[in-house]
């Protein structure tokens, strides 16, 4: 790993880690409307079309701000003002996606399951037979509220069936988690360039099956989140509309240079499974819980749940492993008192274990005995 000195190894479901060589891509200046980022503007489109198997058939729409933004800005676009979504939620980025569509002005439905519990996927085969009102169907990939993976492949496969359209919030899982068009069938999928990819934050895009996006001019409640208008006005000319985050692009363009190097989705899925288990097993030796059981465990960040230890103090923990030069994340669940531990960014094994290790050394200091959640007694 070719990290910065000094800087803290942030583990995070994201902004994460980036390379050096990442970074040292932002240190130049280019023209917006110059052929050479012309260039590097296309060929990243190209490359996140590639990841997922979807140059025939989907285009890609980037969009300037945070995943937010162009998770807004799809469904704005592509579910129409007289349109019907129902949202499978289990987290709090599904709970995002009903707040957009009331801000939006769209009907929805949502389908409810705990944090630390997959979609019903019978229950949801059922909704779409009873309610066809329903138009399309929105599921987020990997969930990292918990941390889990939910069933994709079931749920396309029963949208699908049903002949509804599929928007899938990607954010934590693309280029790490395959997700392949020729396999999944989905008209939509949305992430940014700061997670799984190892770029720096500033930009979003969209997959979309072009067939689909042909027939949404209109449809969208902004022209700064427009994506059909985005997608016509970078077709034409290669520019995009408004002033591009130039540097988070370039840099991008470096990141994925990175990724496919390392061997693309397979690598970094290889090398960020192998970041979890070291993490699991080594919390684990310390008497650590996850939330989840091992077969729902995404490989991109793992939630453990709050020793019972009266000496254990999380924002303690946090303050002296972050001088130590690590940062870890807060917990986010409703269901059970957590903290996260990230397994993405430019990081690999010996930066896990010396993070447990440094973990180890502040809980021992603190005078935590176990790290179990329930008092042993």
């Amino acid at each position: 790993m070719t990290l910065t000195p000094g800087d803290p190894r942030l583990l995070t479901p994201g902004p994460l880690t980036t390379s050096v060589e990442t970074k040292e891509a932002m240190l130049h200046d280019w023209g917006s409307r110059d052929q050479a980022f012309i260039d590097t503007n296309a060929r990243v489109r190209t490359k996140l079309l590639e990841i997922a198997h979807a140059s025939d058939t989907h285009v890609c729409v980037p969009l300037q701000g945070s995943g937010t933004f162009v998770v807004e800005a799809s469904l704005g676009t592509l579910i129409p003002k007289d349109g019907k979504a129902l949202i499978l939620i289990n987290g709090a980025y599904g709970h995002r996606m009903a707040k957009i569509l009331t801000y939006t002005g769209r009907a929805f439905e949502i389908m409810e399951t705990p944090e630390d519990t997959p979609p019903d996927t019978a229950q949801l085969t059922i909704k779409l037979a009873s309610d066809a009102s329903i138009t399309h169907v929105l599921v987020v990939h990997c969930e990292t509220t918990s941390g889990i993976l939910n069933p994709i492949e079931d749920v396309a496969n029963i949208v699908k069936d049903a002949g509804r359209s599929l928007i899938i919030d990607a954010m934590s899982a693309f280029g790490a988690i395959m997700l392949d068009s020729r396999d999944i069938h989905f008209d939509a999928l949305m992430a940014s360039s700061n997670k799984c990819l190892e770029g720096i934050p500033g930009m979003g895009f969209a997959l979309i099956r072009q067939s689909v996006l042909e027939t949404c001019e209109g449809n969208a409640h902004s022209l700064a989140l427009d994506l059909y208008d985005q997608w016509k006005a970078m077709e034409g000319n290669g520019q995009w509309r408004f002033t591009p985050p130039i540097h988070v692009i370039v840099a991008f363009d470096k990141a994925i240079e990175q990724f496919e190097t390392e061997g693309g989705v397979d690598g970094r899925y290889a090398r960020y499974s192998n970041n979890c288990q070291i993490l699991v097993d080594g919390m684990g030796k310390l008497g650590f819980e996850t939330l989840l059981p091992s077969e729902l465990q995404a490989p991109i960040i793992v939630t453990f749940k709050m020793p019972a230890d009266p000496a254990f103090d999380f924002q303690v923990l946090y303050d002296q492993v972050k001088d130590r030069g690590f940062v870890l994340y807060p917990g986010k669940l409703t269901v059970a008192p957590s903290f996260r531990v990230g397994c993405i960014g430019h990081l690999g094994a010996d930066d896990m274990n010396e993070a447990l290790s440094v973990m180890s050394d502040v809980l021992a200091e603190l005078g935590v005995r176990n790290g179990a959640s329930v008092a042993a007694e």
